[in-house]
């Protein structure tokens, strides 16, 4: 199964902001036991790169992306330790032709057709679509995507369970990042259980959305 068949699977990637190093394998273990398997954790704070090596250590099977990347140093900070995939908010070709020669997955981040393909002309064709809602929504990626019928789309940014099921009903969506099941407040304040509830029922929710 290639990686983007995994993250199809997934259906939702969660988008981790880690406040402190220690909350990173009880989140962990809340998503797995939640039954989402899978994270992406920003590099919007110093502990990312630790955060992801601990996850790593502890739960092989998670499917573990970094986020926020912004350069070819924080790629390589990722990749040692042992980020699986690649996400920026951007399409910074040094950043992509690097994970291309690297061979790893990457998902810029586009907005425009403009931005698109420029990601294409680096050759890469699944991409995140960000920010999702601030920029038009379903209405607008289902817009801009239509000329492209090869390339496949991550919405993120204002993707809730609200309307999660009119992104993945588009078929170029392959999966959503969201943040409402790993918000930093649940984490500060040790509430675990509810991120596992709340994964959980985002796994219910893709799967009835997706019979």
């Amino acid at each position: 199964m290639s990686l983007v068949e995994r993250v199809r699977q997934c259906g939702i990637i969660p988008v981790i902001q880690i406040p402190e190093l220690e909350y990173a394998l009880p989140l962990a273990e809340a998503l797995v036991a939640g039954g989402l398997p899978c994270a992406e954790v920003t590099f919007r704070t110093a502990f990312a790169a630790d955060a992801i090596r601990q996850m790593r250590k502890r739960f092989p099977e998670l499917l573990l992306g970094a986020g926020t990347v912004l350069s070819k140093e924080q790629v390589k900070s990722a990749v040692a330790a042992g980020a699986e995939f690649i996400v920026s908010p951007g399409t910074n070709p040094a950043v992509v032709d690097y994970c291309c020669e690297q061979n790893l997955p990457i998902f810029p981040g586009v907005c425009t057709p403009t931005e698109i393909e420029l990601a294409l002309a680096h050759g890469v064709s699944t991409l995140k679509f960000f920010p999702a809602e601030p920029a038009g929504g379903v209405k607008f990626l289902k817009a801009v995507a239509a000329p492209y019928k090869d390339v496949r789309f991550i919405p993120t940014g204002g993707v809730d369970t609200a309307n999660l099921g009119q992104y993945l009903a588009l078929p170029q969506v392959v999966a959503c990042g969201g943040s409402w099941m790993v918000k930093p407040e649940l984490l500060m304040q040790g509430r675990f259980d509810e991120v596992r509830r709340l994964a959980g029922e985002a796994v219910a929710l893709v799967r009835e959305l997706r019979k």
